[in-house]
């Protein structure tokens, strides 16, 4: 029983970090229907951001954090600006969204190889790496800070959307983007928001992934198990994402722990489509008929 419970927090920290990336989708996906494949190139501009600055300075990891969260937010609405705002400017589909994404993830990916180098770095240590022993069920202390600060933002995330006037008009977005725009919200600056606010988190998850792991050009390939959570709970669904992310999480340490890790995304991706074949929409999803 022991290992059970230890094998479902495990799967609930990993699924927090995975909650965040997914929310980014889902926000972006929500306003311009279309799936940034692009997010995890804020993803390594956060955690590159963060590698740096806490390796080239003494300032405290708060300050250090906060700095990388502006420059991957930064990058995110740079990329809006100049990838996407042209795109939609002319009322192209969605499906040239879907392209300039792509060419915008690669294009991140070897600028990183260029400018940085291939190489794996490893963050200074700033935490302790042990485990805590909660009778008899051992958890790393990374893994827990990891959730707290994951949850941490969710939270704020949720204040935000559900009780600001930026949270108002980003829900008027996500219905109808024209209706809003025609009705006096400032369409261009509603979406900037929502590229800073995935950009912001998924710098968050870059610096936790980092802490966690190492750093490295292709560290953003980890936002597809993001997207395929997100599409667990349902694209464009922020409830639906951060529950897609959590049974993700359990359903890789399960069968890392009780079956085998060879077999771990097999099994992730064949959920998957089991999901896709049921229940299209998604968990929390809900039906609309021309989403990309």
């Amino acid at each position: 029983m022991e290992t059970v419970i230890q094998q479902t927090l495990n799967g609930l920290s990993i699924g927090s970090i995975y909650a965040l990336i997914a929310v980014g989708y889902s926000l972006i996906y929500s306003i311009l229907q279309f799936s940034n494949f692009a997010h995890g190139s804020f993803l390594i501009a956060g955690a590159y951001a963060g590698f740096f600055a806490m390796a080239g300075t003494s300032l405290p990891f708060l300050v250090v954090m906060a700095m990388a969260l502006v420059f991957s937010g930064g990058v995110a609405i740079m990329t809006e600006r100049f990838a996407y705002r042209p795109i939609r400017m002319r009322g192209s589909k969605a499906l040239y969204f879907i392209i300039a994404s792509l060419g915008v993830s690669i294009f991140a990916e070897n600028l990183v190889i260029v400018t940085i180098g291939p190489q794996f770095r490893t963050y200074p240590q700033i935490l302790a790496v042990r485990a805590l022993d909660l009778g008899g069920i051992s958890v790393g202390i990374l893994d827990m800070v990891a959730a707290g600060v994951a949850v941490t933002f969710l939270l704020i995330l949720n204040f935000v959307v559900t009780r600001t006037k930026t949270g108002m008009a980003i829900r008027a977005a996500s219905f109808d983007l024209p209706a809003a725009g025609l009705m006096g919200v400032n369409v261009n600056r509603v979406i900037a928001i929502v590229f800073f606010i995935a950009g912001l988190l998924a710098g968050v998850s870059g610096i936790l992934l980092g802490m966690k792991y190492t750093v490295y050009p292709q560290l953003g390939y980890l936002t597809i198990k993001a997207f395929v959570a997100a599409i667990f709970g349902g694209l464009g669904s922020l409830p639906g994402a951060i529950l897609g992310s959590l049974c993700l999480g359990v359903i890789e340490t399960f069968t890392a722990a009780f079956i085998s890790s060879t077999l771990r995304d097999l099994i992730v991706f064949t959920t998957l489509i089991v999901i896709l074949l049921v229940r299209p929409s998604g968990i929390l999803g809900r039906y609309v008929e021309e989403k990309v």
